[in-house]
């Protein structure tokens, strides 16, 4: 019997169930697939980790200013040596290189995978990129982007 076929037979109310007896079988059954679910994206993430593979998207902030734009990336475990930030093509991208430390023994439960940060963020045509500023702090990292003179808001003075 296929996987088809068996959800079909389980959505099926047995004979002499009632409905809420057949609703009821059935939550369990998504339930417990659910659990598997989970239980399976969570090797995943252990195998991940074990292995080293792939990068993490690291959450980040953005605000505008009239001067400038401002980016907060977080990454936590890169030190200013595991870090770099790149500015080219329209595009800013940041890379966080952390060590791949995980616990000794037997790896049960994972949230926070030991791999490597990166972000790439399309830049707008009015950033300066020769004078991007970027500060790290406590896991943290904040960019300045300055936006060019020629793209400044400007007051323009009336003639009599």
């Amino acid at each position: 019997m296929n996987e088809t076929t068996q959800s079909q037979d389980q959505n099926q109310a047995v004979p002499g169930q009632n409905q809420n007896q057949a609703v009821q079988s059935q939550n369990q059954n998504q339930e417990q697939a659910q659990g598997q679910n989970r239980l399976t994206r969570q090797d995943d993430r252990l195998n991940r980790a074990r292995r080293g593979v792939g990068h993490v998207t690291p959450p980040a902030n953005i605000s505008a200013a009239p001067d400038a734009y401002y980016i907060e990336v977080e990454m936590p475990g890169v030190s200013k040596e595991g870090l770099e930030v790149l500015a080219e093509a329209g595009e800013l991208t940041v890379i966080g290189r952390r060590k791949r430390d995980l616990p000794d023994g037997e790896l049960v439960y994972l949230e926070s995978l030991p791999a490597d940060f990166m972000r790439t963020f399309e830049l707008s045509a009015d950033v300066d990129t020769t004078k991007i500023e970027a500060h790290l702090d406590q896991g943290i990292l904040k960019l300045r982007l300055p936006k060019r003179e020629d793209f400044k808001p400007r007051k323009i003075e009336i003639q009599d």
